[in-house]
């Protein structure tokens, strides 16, 4: 009340109208947060929720409402009978090795495409601009019989090949961030005796830290979640991953939600674990200085 007495007292109209609309604006922007928050959140609510809800109590009761009795029995079934573990173990190879070649082959050919001028460079940029502009999906056909002739198909190493062989995304991210560092150190690095193996590796990867979290988390996730190249390249039930162990529920639990929810929640919290103790990293620009 003495706010708005002050507000009407030493503000003009104008000033008056112009606190208004900021009031406004500044009503619509949280006001789209909260409801943005809620949409996200409360599907992470049911999943939650109906994880720890007996059949018949998922069946007959609200999908918001607690359960009267915490049973983990269901994510007792969903690890052990679904075989979440052989799903862990895979998934967990496919993204150690699928991450590590990602960062080391973008820097690479970032740290190349940046520094260095040779006769074919502006052909290479263009083939991987159009290679952005490409619909993975019309190559499918071309790729499985790629990964066939080249007898990986049905193996673990047919989706680690098509992880290191199509991020374009990485390769840009590492450009940006390169345009940041001083071409200078390199030339103080040579000036000391270093080669360009010994600059890339001694000063342009620790630069590079932030955009290789970057990468980490935007094609972590991506590996992570990946369920097409696993069912389609890897049929094999003890190659599946965790994407086609959750998959697999629909046979023997398909009518079982709260063993799917459950199975859900064992697959979303190792992901949101590491991307809540990393996000900070992709704010983080590239930092150093030249003596």
């Amino acid at each position: 009340m003495h706010l708005e007495n002050a507000v009407k007292t030493n503000l003009n109209p104008r000033q008056r109208t112009a606190l208004y609309k900021k009031w406004l604006a500044a009503i619509l922007k949280y006001a789209s947060l909260i409801i943005g928050a809620i949409v996200v959140i409360i599907p992470v609510l049911v999943v939650f929720i109906g994880s720890f809800k007996t059949r018949e109590e998922f069946m007959h009761s609200g999908i918001l409402s607690l359960p009267e009795h915490f049973t983990f029995e269901n994510y007792r079934m969903a690890f052990v009978d679904g075989q979440m573990l052989v799903g862990f173990r895979n998934t967990l190879f496919i993204f150690a090795v699928s991450i590590i070649g990602k960062l080391l082959l973008g820097t690479m050919i970032a740290y190349v495409l940046n520094r260095f001028d040779f006769k074919f460079k502006k052909g290479i940029m263009a083939l991987y601009l159009i290679a952005t502009l490409i619909p993975t999906i019309t190559a499918q056909v071309a790729t499985f019989q790629i990964i066939n002739h080249m007898g990986l198909f049905n193996t673990i190493w047919s989706v680690i090949v098509l992880n290191l062989g199509t991020d374009v995304i990485a390769v840009y991210i590492f450009l940006q961030y390169l345009e940041g560092i001083p071409v200078s150190l390199d030339e103080a690095a040579l000036l000391e005796g270093a080669s360009y193996f010994q600059i890339y590796r001694k000063i342009i990867l620790p630069l590079l830290k932030s955009p290789m979290i970057t990468v980490l988390i935007i094609s972590g996730v991506g590996i992570y979640n990946d369920f097409y190249n696993p069912f389609l390249y890897m049929p094999d039930p003890s190659l599946k991953v965790i994407s086609t162990a959750l998959f697999a529920f629909k046979g023997p639990y398909g009518t079982n939600w709260p063993v799917i929810l459950a199975g859900v929640v064992i697959v979303i919290l190792p992901i949101l674990i590491v991307f809540l103790a990393l996000q900070k990293y992709i704010y983080n620009g590239v930092s150093g200085s030249v003596k």
